[in-house]
This record gives structure tokens, C-alpha cells and sequence, in this order.
């Protein structure tokens, strides 16, 4: 065997680890459920300030063609997820920490807790509902794509109008099911919180409604601006976002339901709260990423379902092409 040569690097990583996508394959569900397992881990709020530093250099260095000595595969994929669970994917701004993804279990698991556990009163009702809104409202911001500008209007508007839809529907049902079995009135923080994400996500993102998101086709270059597609990703991120709370909030009313009708809860009723709040957190660890591997990150849509102007330019160019693709949001 031939001796190595002082500038032999057998060990160095390649330069051609793709590592701006996910590591798993996102055409299947079951490598975008991995992404997103990992993406919401509620472990990467733990990640200390040195930690953040140490991987937001690893990653910059890597995508600037500079190998971090020693570094494996392995180790390089977990450095990207660290990072991108803390930074802004298109700003590499650092986001403040409810407002990341990792942030969605515990936080949703408190206030979704809250709102199934004082649903009986009415100011408790509009309080979780405003503070529901408050969190869904940092959580937009801070996950908006870096090509759209939302202004403070477009922000407050958003805000208001949500947390208004979402108090009107939670009291106006609290007073249309009072003389119904209290198992319905159970349901009412659901049927709320559904309300709110049809009113808020959709006001968040209304310009890209009007003047449409960038469609591209599978190599990444950029064909046009549709409209088309923002509606489709505005209605696969609400889908998504309602999918995630139907477990926490339609089957632990059903099972406390039965559970505060035993002995041993009737004489612990403290119990009840951080037993409501616990289920909710388990459901959410796994309804969160799973609803949010419902559709992949880079979607796609017929090329015949665009608007004529770019369906036409998009034929005139490349007259095989049947579908674009768009990034539909979070």
C-alpha cells in the first residue's frame, strides 16, 4: 500500500452533503414524520447559548465549502438540526424560543391544558383563548418566509381578528350548549381554536394571496409568481394545524369525561389539572410532527391549475412540464 501524503485528508467530509433539505426522503411520510419529530423535539429549547454557537459555525462553514476538522456525517446532520431549530432558515436571525418549532408541544400543551381545564368559566374561556392567540401570533412571525414582508398592520390585523373569532365562537357556544350535557360544552375550546387558525392564518398571509408565492420547477429554478399555489399551501398549513389539536382536544375531554367520575379522582380533584395538562402533552408530541408530515414542506401543484398568464409562459417553455413546486409554509 502506498504511503498517505502529508495532504491526504481520507477522513475529511465531503463537500456535497446536501444539508440546506432535510436529511430523510420528504416524498414519503414517513421520512417527512422523521424531519419533523426532530424538527419539534421539545429537548432543543434546552440547547445552551455556546451550543447554538458552536453548530450556527459548523453549518455556515460547511455551506461556505470550510470543514469543521474531525467532524463526521453524523455529526454534521445533527449541528444543521440544532441549528435550524433555533435560527431563521432565510434570515439566520436567531428566533426567540416560544416562538420556535421546538416550542410547540410544551406551549400548546399548557394552554391547550388550561382551556380544556377551565372551560366552565367564562372569563377563563376568553383569558386561555387571548393568550392561545398571543402565541400563535409569535409563532407566525416567527416562522414567515423571508420573501414576504408582513407589515405591523398586517400583524395587528391578523392578531385582532383571530383572537376575536376565536372569544366570539368559545362564548357564543358557551351560551348555545349551558343547557346541553356538559360533555359538549367539553368540545368548545376545539371548535374555538379551529375557528382562529381558519380567521389568522390566512389574514398572517394574505399577500401572498394577492400577489402569489415563487413556483418552481423540481430543479429549483424559479418560474413565476401563483397565487394559486399560496392558497393551496395556506389550506394545507390550516389543515395541518387544526389536524394537530384534534387528539388533545377531542379525545381527552371524551376520557376525562369518564376519569372525573371515578372515586379516586373525586377525592383528588387537584388531580385534575396536571392530569388534563399531561395528556394533552402526550398527544401533542406525536399529533404535532405527524400532522405536520400530513404535506411536504416543498409541495406541488398541476401546472393546469395555475393562473392562465403563467400556465401559458410555463407551456410556451417547457411544454412537458405537468407540475411546480412551492414551499407551503409552517
Amino acid at each position: 500500500m502506498w504511503p498517505l501524503s502529508p495532504e491526504s485528508k481520507p477522513d475529511e467530509l465531503p463537500l456535497d452533503i446536501n444539508i440546506r433539505d432535510p436529511r430523510w426522503d420528504q416524498s414519503t411520510f414517513v421520512g417527512r414524520a422523521k424531519h419533523f419529530f426532530t424538527v419539534t423535539n421539545p429537548l432543543n429549547l434546552l440547547l445552551s447559548d455556546a451550543r447554538l454557537k458552536t453548530v450556527q459555525t459548523i453549518v455556515e462553514n460547511y455551506r461556505a465549502g470550510i470543514v469543521t476538522p474531525g467532524l463526521t456525517e453524523d455529526e454534521l446532520w445533527k449541528a444543521k438540526y440544532d441549528y435550524d431549530s433555533a435560527f431563521h432558515p432565510d434570515t439566520g436571525e436567531k428566533v426567540v424560543l416560544i416562538g420556535r418549532m421546538s416550542a410547540q408541544v410544551p406551549m400548546n400543551m399548557i394552554i391547550s391544558g388550561c382551556m380544556l381545564t377551565f372551560h366552565k368559566n367564562i372569563a377563563a374561556v376568553v383569558f386561555w383563548q387571548w393568550v392561545n392567540q398571543s402565541f400563535n401570533a409569535v409563532v407566525n412571525y416567527s416562522n414567515r418566509s423571508g420573501d414576504t414582508m408582513v407589515t405591523e398592520k398586517q400583524l395587528a390585523t391578523a392578531y385582532l381578528s383571530a383572537t376575536t373569532g376565536a372569544v366570539v365562537t368559545a362564548v357564543g357556544l358557551k351560551s348555545l350548549t349551558k343547557h346541553l350535557p356538559s360533555l359538549v360544552s367539553r368540545f368548545i375550546p376545539f371548535t374555538a381554536v379551529a375557528a382562529a387558525n381558519c380567521i389568522n392564518i390566512p389574514l398572517m398571509r394574505q399577500r401572498e394571496m394577492v400577489v402569489g408565492i415563487p413556483v418552481t420547477d423540481e430543479a429549483g429554478y424559479k418560474l413565476g409568481y401563483s397565487s394559486k399555489a399560496a392558497q393551496l399551501g395556506i389550506f394545507q398549513v390550516v389543515a395541518s394545524r387544526i389536524g394537530m389539536l384534534i387528539p388533545p382536544l377531542t379525545i381527552i375531554p371524551l376520557l376525562m369525561n369518564v376519569l372525573e367520575k371515578k372515586d379516586f379522582l373525586k377525592r383528588r380533584p387537584w388531580l385534575l389539572g396536571p392530569l388534563q395538562v399531561g395528556l394533552v402533552g402526550f398527544c401533542l408530541l406525536f399529533s404535532t410532527p405527524l400532522c405536520c408530515a400530513l404535506f411536504p414542506q416543498k409541495s406541488s401543484i398541476s401546472v393546469n391549475r395555475l393562473e392562465p398568464e403563467l400556465r401559458d409562459k410555463i407551456k410556451k417553455q417547457s411544454p412537458d412540464m405537468e407540475v411546480v413546486y412551492f414551499n407551503k409554509g409552517l
